[in-house]
């Protein structure tokens, strides 16, 4: 009955006819055609009320309608933020439609009426919630919503009970419905925030935060959210403010207290966060973030079996799926540092399982269009015709690969030279790529396009550094190398070559944010790597020779002064002895080798060697 209720295939069908109806695809090289948007979405909304297939949608299944329709609106090359009006208004049109019949059924024997005037009904899911029976819980705020499908509180508590039993894309839709209907209601909007953190959607989290946080500016947990949100997005200044400012009112704020461990880490004050997750731990035993992140501070030994047996009794103790990911990728980590290998991908691969029941499924077909697609447009005739619009700038620097194959290494290396900053990941050209699909996929951006993008990255990068030359360290860079030198024609790419089972391995024993799922999957690992070889090979093959420089992560390590010296003079720098002190260097590093970028004579495990029997599909990789 609740999985029928959840089933939103036929509305998600219904959404991309709509979205294909209201803005058709434009073929590559066409403009599109000019419409009247106001008739277009009066149109639009008077084709929803003779569609007999909408008569039948309960909140859930509006909601998937309303996010699937958006993001079609998107690739078909409707702007983001008339792509975001239009969506809104389908939304609210059709939660004003009658409860469906679907809706009216789903209780089981209670009629919507006495579902609608039970004011206790809503009180008895709140208990249910509360005493951990999440299960009775959805049937509860099911029923709730079936006499009621517009009840913004009862929406609210639907997703928090959803984000509890591991089903966060569900929840996500469900707070969307309801701030939909209620766009001030601040549980609402700190909730969302927070699913989008824990999913990995850190830009459009800070978004939700600040909506909570201008609604009601004293909400604490909302002011712990945005903080840890802007300490992972590296900003952490801002997050550390935020932080003081919850401790001076409540100075054992858990979340608060973990975000300052967090900065500590990324700023390489280990011992001090090692100190403060402690002190978390102390108040709070069950927080699983707090213990995972102990074991990422430095290298654990067998010493460190009381952790090991936290960790475990914490682990059986029912805890939700993302927090049972971060437990078993610390245990994995344990395990590998002490060389029991067996233990640790047993480990790494039961974290990975638990991401992959919440993330969304690897799209292999979509990724192999997508590299077709850039090798069509970016071809070496229209690199070379790049032309007016392009920016002169010699100021960015991308230091790109698949990720973990020694790009934080390279970058903190570059960084301890006074003429470059290193300003970490940032999402900027995915984030255009994702909201301007079809623009991007169907040709040359044009020039006042280019010229715009270049003038808007230049203003961030301003922001991070001033230096001659600053460093973008965003892997999926990679991609977009083609865009980006066409707006950049005289940017720099060091691209960093790992050997692939190393590279791959490595992504599949760290923990990632559920957004990247091809590393969720060893097949699905070969598959992308294969994919993102073919591609960069296609860049090397257009773009000018001396817009790009490979550097062998082997030979980086093994002969850090030669390879430095080369990196220099690629970027038309003065040798400066710093370079050869990295692990001195004091900066932000955010990323999953904030640890190891900070040890002179680190020694990456060969893993292709350690989980030799266990590497199935990656054995056909070869560099």
């Amino acid at each position: 009955m609740i999985f029928q209720w959840f089933n939103a295939s036929e509305a998600q069908k219904v959404a991309s006819d709509l979205a294909d109806q209201f803005a058709p695809r434009t073929p590559p090289g066409r403009a599109p055609a000019p419409r009247d948007g106001v008739a277009a979405l009066q149109d639009l909304l008077r084709r929803t009320d003779r569609d007999e297939r909408l008569a039948d949608l309960n909140f859930f299944k509006k909601a998937k309608l309303a996010n699937t329709f958006k993001w079609r609106l998107l690739e078909n090359g409707v702007e983001p933020r008339t792509a975001d009006h239009v969506t809104h208004s389908l939304l609210v049109h059709l939660s004003r439609r009658a409860p469906s019949l679907q809706e009216r059924s789903a209780t089981a024997g209670v009629a919507p009426s006495s579902a609608k005037k039970d004011p206790g009904l809503l009180l008895r899911g709140d208990k249910a919630f509360a005493s951990g029976a999440y299960e009775d819980a959805l049937k509860i705020y099911q029923q709730v919503l079936a006499g009621d499908p517009a009840n913004p509180e009862a929406l609210n508590s639907l997703g928090a009970t959803l984000c509890k039993v591991g089903r966060y894309v569900e929840a996500e839709q469900a707070f969307r419905y309801a701030l939909s209907l209620a766009p001030d209601y601040v549980e609402a909007n700190y909730n969302l925030g927070s699913v989008l953190r824990w999913t990995g959607n850190m830009e459009e989290a800070e978004l939700w935060f600040r909506r909570a946080l201008k609604a009601n500016p004293t909400h604490v947990a909302a002011r712990s959210g945005l903080g840890l949100t802007l300490a992972h997005l590296g900003r952490t200044r801002d997050a550390k403010a935020r932080f003081e400012k919850v401790l001076k009112a409540s100075p054992r704020d858990p979340e608060a207290l973990f975000g300052m461990a967090l900065i500590a880490k990324a700023e390489g004050r280990f011992s001090e966060a090692e100190a403060i997750l402690k002190q978390v731990i102390e108040d709070q035993p069950k927080m699983a973030a707090a213990w995972a992140a102990l074991a990422t501070l430095r290298k654990m030994t067998p010493a460190d079996d009381d952790w090991l047996r936290a960790a475990r009794e914490l682990l059986e103790s029912g805890i939700g799926r993302l927090e049972k990911a971060d437990l078993l990728f610390a245990i994995g980590k344990y395990h590998e540092d002490i060389g029991d290998f067996d233990e640790a991908f047993h480990s790494f691969a039961a974290g990975n399982a638990a991401l992959k029941d919440i993330a969304v499924r690897y799209d292999r077909k979509g990724r192999d269009g997508f590299i077709d697609d850039m090798r069509r447009v970016y071809t070496k005739d229209a690199i070379a015709a790049v032309g007016e619009g392009a920016s002169d700038s010699t100021k960015p620097v991308f230091v790109l690969g698949m990720p973990r194959s020694g790009t934080s290494l390279a970058e903190q290396i570059l960084a301890s030279h006074p003429s470059i900053f290193g300003a970490g990941e940032m999402d900027f050209w995915n984030t255009f790529a994702r909201t301007h699909e079809s623009e991007v996929r169907g040709g040359l951006l044009d020039q006042a396009t280019r010229k715009k993008l270049g003038e808007d990255y230049l203003r961030l990068l301003l922001s991070r550094g001033d230096n001659v030359r600053v460093i973008d360290k965003t892997t999926i860079n990679s991609d977009y190398i083609g865009i980006i030198y066409s707006v950049f024609p005289n940017a720099r790419f060091i691209y960093v070559n790992r050997d692939p089972i190393e590279a791959c391995m490595s992504c599949y024993c760290q923990q990632f944010w559920a957004a990247l799922n091809f590393t969720l999957d060893l097949s699905d690992l070969a598959h992308y790597y294969n994919g993102h070889r073919e591609l960069f090979k296609h860049w090397q093959s257009v773009l000018p020779a001396e817009s790009i420089l490979v550097v062998p992560y082997e030979e980086l390590v093994s002969d850090q002064a030669g390879w430095t010296r080369k990196m220099l003079d690629f970027l038309h720098l003065d040798w400066d002895d710093r370079c050869l002190s990295f692990q001195d260097t004091q900066r932000v590093v955010v990323t999953a080798s904030a640890w190891q970028v900070r040890q002179k004579n680190h020694t990456p495990i060969v893993r292709s060697q350690a989980y030799k029997k266990f590497l199935g599909p990656l054995k056909a990789l070869r560099r």
